[in-house]
């Protein structure tokens, strides 16, 4: 059953631990506003395990260059830990994640099942 997240009243979704991996599935705003909390937030849930992350965005509104320093300092910390974070992803997040050419460091995937698929070959 997915525990419900509210990170700001911008951003919020749910969180699924499964035995490998955790999906989170988020809507809303990923911007300098909600990117403190958001960052908190997945930090502690890498620490608590399992390392490996599934980070839906695909219902995301927008992303700005807060929201993506944040994905790669929690990438960061997935692959320190010996995780991995898949993101899936929509055209806009894309798009933002492109400009940057932050999208092959970010494992942009286009569904949640390419996702877990890639947690369960590695």
């Amino acid at each position: 059953m997915p525990e419900q997240l509210t990170l700001t009243v911008s951003l919020r979704g749910t969180r699924e631990v499964r035995d490998n991996y955790q999906l989170f599935r988020l809507t809303g705003l990923l911007d300098a506003f909600s990117e403190p909390t958001f960052r908190k937030v997945l930090s502690k849930c890498v620490d608590d395990g399992p390392r490996n992350v599934v980070l839906d965005l695909s219902t995301i509104d927008f992303i700005d260059s807060s929201g993506l320093g944040a994905l790669v300092q929690i990438a960061k910390k997935a692959q320190s830990a010996n995780g991995t974070l898949q993101i899936v992803t929509n055209p806009r997040v894309t798009q933002t994640v492109k400009l940057v050419r932050l999208e092959k460091f970010l494992a942009l995937q286009p569904s949640v099942d390419v996702a877990i698929e890639n947690i369960k070959s590695a």
